[in-house]
């Protein structure tokens, strides 16, 4: 992958055509969109005895290699990852602490024995640290409903939320009925939802992401371990969650975090998802197993840095000639070994540009084209900088010049 010596285009003194012009750069993935480069693999994924599976990379933002993504399943406990997701955001808007503290209703005697248990009582204060650590790290099925009953009001409430984020991250294959994964005819996911769940929640909440990596936790002199296993076997795992019910079978989603080779202090986040294993082993030698094959099978390379201008197009009808384009985040490509090397980059700047503009306005995309045509990736171009709408007498003068370009 060494598709960034092509170099990027200069500033354009001429008046461009109208609509889109195509110049050459480099490109990666939208935040907002999954893109599959599996069928470019030159090494097929390793078998797995998953019922279904996903392997995304999550610094590109792009599925790696999948089986049954969209086929519904059960999620069991790994419905705490929403319920996470929600108490973060909570959390985040400062509408509860840490230190705050609860008093969990009678809703909490209903935890069965047989079920995950943080061995909180009801009526008996606890805060909300202790309630967060034990249903991340426990996955105490009283402590979700605590929580739930905290940043919902009922738990009814939360899980009305929990639908509606489902909706708004794009998990179109879900449905919730509770806050813990018990199972119910109304209650499923797929492996594919369940990535983007995963890799969502990684992005937004990096301050409390870190707890997924604690390997025990103790409440009411009772320490259990955290039951994703990996964090023993692979220090470069530091996340996400177990589940496992008869009816789901033993699920898992790994995510480890290796540096990338090339890019000083830079890192490449995968995440694996595996649902329905018949064992419990399986579900941590197939994560294992896909994870390796992630990093072994494909490369990462940083194709813009933040702020990077990549293009300086003309600009009509401003107090400045020419605006400097690129992204506002570090942008990255992931794809099969040896693939970069048969694509062409490309930039698409729609023209004519006209001021105002604002500073992150969109202005084009950038493409990374294979030899067949096919589109590998794409994403978003922006202004990096604001643009001033000229005086009367500059905005008159382009005015004339827009009107022979199109003559």
């Amino acid at each position: 992958m060494r598709f960034l010596s092509s170099g990027f285009p200069s500033s354009e003194s001429f008046v461009p055509h109208p609509i889109v012009r195509t110049v050459t750069a480099g490109v990666a993935l939208s935040a907002t969109l999954f893109a599959s480069t599996a069928a470019f693999a030159q090494v097929p994924p390793p078998a797995v005895n998953a019922r279904s599976w996903v392997l995304v990379d999550a610094t590109a933002n792009q599925v790696l290699a999948s089986g049954n993504a969209d086929e519904r399943v059960e999620p069991a406990s790994l419905t705490k990852l929403m319920t996470a997701y929600l108490v973060f955001e909570a959390l985040q808007s400062k509408k509860i602490t840490m230190d705050q503290v609860v008093t969990p209703s009678e809703a909490v005697r209903r935890v069965k024995n047989d079920e995950s248990r943080m061995f909180i009582e009801a009526n008996k204060p606890v805060s909300v640290h202790d309630l967060v650590y034990g249903m991340i790290i426990q996955s105490g099925n009283d402590a979700a409903i605590a929580l739930a009953e905290l940043v919902g009001g009922s738990e009814s409430n939360f899980v009305t939320m929990m639908n509606a984020e489902a909706q708004k991250l794009g998990m179109a294959h879900t449905h919730f009925a509770d806050v813990n994964g018990m199972p119910d005819p109304q209650h499923y996911t797929t492996a594919g939802d369940l990535a983007r769940l995963s890799t969502q929640l990684i992005r937004d909440f990096p301050d409390y992401y870190s707890i997924f990596s604690v390997k025990e936790f103790t409440y009411n002199n009772i320490k259990q371990p955290n039951r994703n296993r990996l964090l023993w076997i692979d220090p470069t795992v530091d996340g996400l969650k177990t589940g496992h019910t008869q009816a789901a079978g033993y699920c898992l989603i790994a995510t480890a975090k290796r540096s990338l080779p090339g890019v000083n202090g830079a890192t490449r986040r995968l995440v694996s998802v595996m649902m329905g294993e018949q064992k419990e082993h399986d579900r941590v030698q197939d994560s294992l197993k896909m994870l390796n094959y992630g990093y072994s099978a494909y490369d990462t390379t940083r194709i813009y840095q933040a702020n990077q201008t990549v293009a300086t197009p003309r600009v009509f009808k401003g107090a400045e000639d020419s605006v400097k384009v690129g992204v506002k985040t570090d942008q990255y490509v992931t794809l099969p070994k040896g693939a970069a090397d048969k694509a062409k980059p490309q930039i698409e700047l729609t023209t004519p540009l006209i001021a105002p503009i604002a500073n992150g306005q969109t202005v084009g995309s950038a493409k990374f084209v294979g030899a067949d045509g096919k589109v590998l990736a794409q994403f978003p171009v922006v202004a990096l900088q604001p643009v001033a709408q000229a005086g009367i007498v500059g905005r008159l003068w382009d005015s004339v010049m827009l009107m022979f370009n199109k003559k």
